[in-house]
């Protein structure tokens, strides 16, 4: 079984790509910037990842999944040494839960204020 899940985004139509693919009891988030209806929300690393990792929450549970499911997660930083601040929002969500992680620093996004990106994948157990 294969499911596409979007945001209406207008990247998604433009580039051809889903905001989560589900196969099998397996999701597949794409890189989520903190992208909001009026632009880019926060200007430093915290804030930026607290807002996408509450987006990404609404996508894991528009497909029926929860945080407790995410097997790994990767960061995109722009700036590696800011990693701890990231990595504090980060530790919130998955401090129990401990998925897998990458910490990637990168050359600046598209917009330049987007200074993070998270990936995600989840996966459902076979209970």
């Amino acid at each position: 079984m294969r499911k596409t899940f979007g945001t209406g985004s207008v990247w998604e139509q433009t580039l051809g790509y889903s905001r989560a693919v589900q196969v099998d009891n397996t999701l597949y988030i794409s890189a989520t910037a903190a992208s909001g209806e009026d632009g880019i929300v926060g200007d430093d690393f915290y804030t930026q990842t607290q807002y996408i990792l509450q987006k990404l929450g609404t996508v894991l549970a528009d497909a029926g999944f929860g945080f407790e499911d995410v097997v790994q997660s990767k960061l995109y930083l722009t700036d590696i040494s800011k990693w701890e601040d990231a990595g504090r929002a980060h530790g919130e969500v998955f401090g129990d839960i401990r998925p897998t992680l990458s910490l990637v620093h990168v050359l600046p996004f598209l917009d330049p204020k987007m200074l993070v990106e998270i990936e995600l994948v989840a996966q459902k157990g076979s209970n």
